[in-house]
């Protein structure tokens, strides 16, 4: 375990990005023509020149080696929704003295041969059609990656099939990107803004997790298997009395927290903010604004490297969304905006909103985006794990709306009722009552953190997005549906004779239109659920409910429009979603099933025997044995409802690997398999609550959140 007593000094400006390839280190190591067109080409788009790339993997090979890498691999994000990598060493053919050679080469850069047949494809590669390419990301940073492998040069790369179908998260991401910013561009461009060359959307994530202690997380072969606990009674105390949330973070935590800053810092991650979340044990850490590329890429190691770090340090950083009943479950908040190279940030309302014609129109398109693919936006933030989460009193409703917050909510009717917005609400001046305090002006709204998609200033803050996810899906589907409205934006625009007359009628139609989508009041209320159902919006309660969105018509017509997915592409990803749900479960229930058997069970006999031995030495002493008889009775109650549920989930899982059909073996799981899981679930967190701790075989709840 790791000496967490010194945590030392470290210069920020020093390590920051110094396991980098950074620009600023490829002006120092490139010829000033290569190093023009890197720049020309993260830009503008367009392909790196064969000779160039020549260059730029010599010098990559070099600093690596000086910074002690022996391997470079293609860092590539498959439709696991976690990161893969193939490890292979710079040696290449020694010497005719025997002296070995180390060489780098373009091809090798810029592509490589990984298995696509290995990974999950949706029927897109079969086992025999084995083939598939990484190809280098010339916008996302080369960086060192240390691990006890040795130091690694990883290559950011997207991941395609042989026949150009994108099988990774990264591929969409960029096509999406590129839509956006060309759609979002002739907006600009419309409103004057000609010397602006590129939009990028920026994206911050905010992470949430767990640590617990590690001894204690093996010995829990439900978070070793599935990433939560299926088992465990409620403690005496959880997060009821509210003083985790920001608290004084322990030194055991502290510990970690810096040394995870010190390893993100290094591969220029921009990690921000720390602090204790609400629940026992729960944390949070928030980066500064990236490229939405970027920031994917640097979230992937964030929950690399808190996994890495927590382990030096004796513990086990949990992303699973739920991973303890009963308290907070874990998301990861999605902060998206969008950026002109020349510096304006296209959500910036301004001082006057109401006058600010070019944030109307963009406010309105997102609106009209949000609510014509309210589906499709859910469904980016659905997983397993999210089920447990969505909708609970933690996490924003399952249900799609758009928080705007009093300012602009009043801005909005202003439009729709009037045509005309006059004036804008101001936030005033904070009164504290305390004269020695220093007057601050409140924003123009409040905040809520009840909205699944929430605006925050200049921002937009979609807050669904579950712990374990990648971003990568829920910024695709973000940038798509907003690139669509632009586009019907920009084109009525570019017809019209009379600009300031059309972009006027685009917003009020738009806003007029689309406000049901529109909603500042508390999302966790049953109200909003019956208001939400009346007002048309969709309410897709769970994963599989939300999976066969990507595959209608209107999301077809989206995405090939734009060049972000085929119907094939979409096809196989529905595949990959409804097996992956089924599977998941189907795990969890073993798991479980495993768990009843050959602990709990023998844990309860243990005690049944104890009890049973107790009552008989009571009653020859000729005492009144009725208090051990009592507990007796319950003990074997929960054994006997234990083993029938226990034996009622084995036989419902058997019977799902008789459904070849994935979307029916999905349901089959969810709708029967599930509801075994609770039922065996009950009896058994029951039991803990009776048997001596000293023999329940598991660590406890209270034992896990309170113990690090």
């Amino acid at each position: 375990m790791k000496d967490y007593s010194e945590c030392g000094r470290i210069n920020i400006e020093e390590i920051f990005a110094s396991k980098v390839f950074t620009l600023d280190k490829m002006k120092e190591r490139l010829p000033a023509d290569v190093y023009e067109e890197i720049l020309k080409v993260n830009r503008e788009g367009g392909e790196l020149s064969y000779s160039s790339a020549e260059t730029v993997a010599n010098a990559m090979k070099e600093w690596a080696i000086a910074q002690g890498a022996t391997h470079y691999t293609h860092w590539f994000q498959p439709l696991t929704g976690i990161t893969a990598e193939k490890h292979d060493s710079f040696v290449t053919h020694p010497k005719s003295d025997g002296k070995m050679l180390l060489s780098f080469s373009a091809k090798e850069l810029i592509k490589g041969e990984p298995d696509a047949s290995s990974f999950p494809s949706g029927g897109l590669r079969s086992t025999f059609e084995a083939r598939g390419y990484t190809v280098w990301d010339t916008t996302s940073p080369a960086f060192i990656k240390e691990a006890s492998t040795g130091p690694i040069l990883c290559i950011p790369t997207a991941f395609c099939s042989y026949t150009g179908e994108a099988l990774d998260k990264k591929t969409p991401l960029l096509r999406s990107l590129e839509a956006i910013n060309e759609q979002a561009l002739r907006i600009v461009h419309a409103f004057g803004n000609t010397e602006a060359k590129k939009v990028s959307v920026s994206v911050g994530a905010e992470q949430e997790y767990f640590l617990i202690d590690r001894e204690n997380y093996l010995k829990r072969d439900d978070l070793v298997f599935t990433g939560r606990t299926l088992f465990g009674a409620q403690p005496p105390k959880g997060q009821e009395m509210d003083d985790h949330y920001f608290g004084v973070i322990r030194e055991r935590v502290g510990a970690f927290m810096n040394d995870l800053n010190v390893e993100l810092w290094k591969l220029g991650v921009t990690a921000k903010t720390q602090h204790n979340e609400v629940a026992p044990a729960q944390h949070e850490l928030a980066p500064i604004y990236e490229e939405a590329n970027i920031a994917t890429d640097h979230n992937q190691l964030v929950m690399e490297t808190m996994k890495r770090v927590a382990f030096e340090h004796g513990l086990t950083c949990l992303l699973h969304e739920k991973p303890f009943a009963g308290v907070n479950g874990s998301g990861k908040h999605n902060n998206w905006s969008l950026v002109t190279d020349n510096g304006v940030n296209l959500l910036d309302p301004g001082n006057t909103p109401n006058e600010n014609i070019q944030f109307l129109l963009i406010l309105a398109c997102i609106i009209k985006a949000v609510d014509t693919h309210a589906d499709l936006l859910r469904q980016s933030a659905s997983d397993v794990g999210n089920d447990h989460r969505l909708g609970a009193s933690e996490a924003p409703p399952a249900i799609m709306s758009v928080f705007l917050g009093e300012q602009l909510d009043d801005v909005v009717r202003q439009l729709v009722e009037t045509g005309e917005a006059s004036r804008s609400l101001e936030g005033g001046v904070l009164q504290t009552g305390v004269s020695t305090l220093i007057d601050v002006e409140k924003d123009g709204t409040d905040r809520n953190r009840t909205s699944p998609f929430a605006f925050t200033g200049n921002k937009f803050e979609f807050r669904s997005v579950g712990s374990s996810d990648s971003i990568a899906s829920p910024n695709t589907i973000l940038n798509a549906i907003v690139a669509e409205a632009f586009c019907e934006a920009a084109d009525r625009i570019d017809a019209a004779e009379n600009f300031d007359n059309e972009v006027h009628d685009i917003i009020k139609e738009f806003l007029a239109k689309h406000q049901r989508i529109i909603f500042n009041g508390d999302g966790y209320s049953e109200e909003w659920v019956k208001e939400a159902e009346r007002r048309g919006l969709p309410n897709l309660r769970n994963m599989v409910d939300a999976v066969d969105t990507l595959t209608t018509p209107k999301a077809i017509a989206l995405f090939e429009k734009f060049g972000i997915f085929t119907r094939a592409e979409l096809e196989s990803r529905e595949e990959i979603l409804y097996e992956s749900y089924a599977k998941t479960i189907n795990i969890e229930a073993l798991t479980m099933i495993s768990m009843v058997s050959k602990k709990f069970i023998p844990a309860g006999i243990r005690y049944s025997k104890l009890l049973s031995d107790t009552v008989n030495a009571v009653e020859n002493a000729g005492t009144d044995p009725s208090v051990q008889s009592r507990i007796l009775d319950r003990v074997q109650t929960r054994l006997d409802l234990m083993y029938k549920a226990m034996e009622r989930l084995s036989e419902v899982e058997k019977k799902g690997h008789s459904i070849t059909d994935a979307k029916e073996r999905a349901f089959y799981y969810r709708d029967v398999v599930r509801a075994a899981m609770d039922e065996l679930r009950t009896p058994t967190d029951e039991l803990e609550t009776l048997v001596d701790e000293q023999l329940w075989p598991v660590p406890t709840y209270g034992d896990m959140l309170f113990e690090v």
